[in-house]
């Protein structure tokens, strides 16, 4: 008589990182240097907009407009997601500076580019605290990793 054991083992989900990129997101040393470039953006943004004598009530009226950008997921988690990524990617501000400073913009120096500062300050703020830019697959995935509930 022949006794065969069968042992059964439940998989257990890991997630692919091919599939599910934002599921575990920067670790480690990764994820300090991420947060000390996000520090550093944002003491230069602020020191920047400092220069400007403009006022800090100015700077706390402006600095959630980037946020505005959320009501692309209205129309649905792709569109959600592609305008709330333009309006929190380092690179959209950047660029209008460097538009507005090549158009000699005349009130540059006392509207636009503080204006834009704020919204950098915005982004660096975002990443210190983990907000990344979004997969279209929800709002909670970023490329920092799941945030919120899953």
């Amino acid at each position: 008589m022949t006794v065969q054991a069968t042992l059964a083992i439940a998989p257990v989900a890991v997630p692919s990182p091919a599939r599910e990129p934002f599921a575990r997101g920067a670790v480690g040393g990764v994820r300090s240097v991420l947060r000390l470039e996000a520090a550093t953006v944002l003491g230069a943004a602020l020191w920047g907009y400092s220069r400007f004598d403009l006022g800090w009530p100015m700077f706390a009226l402006l600095f959630l407009v980037p946020d505005l950008s959320m009501l692309g997921y209205l129309a649905g988690r792709r569109i959600g997601a592609a305008s709330y990524n333009l309006a929190h990617s380092y690179a959209t501000p950047v660029i209008l500076a460097a538009a507005a400073l090549g158009l000699h913009m005349p009130n540059l120096n006392t509207l636009a580019l503080p204006a834009l500062l704020i919204w950098v300050a915005h982004i660096a703020i975002d990443r210190l605290l983990g907000f990344g830019l979004k997969y279209f697959t929800a709002f909670g995935d970023t490329h920092l990793g799941r945030v919120g509930k899953a």
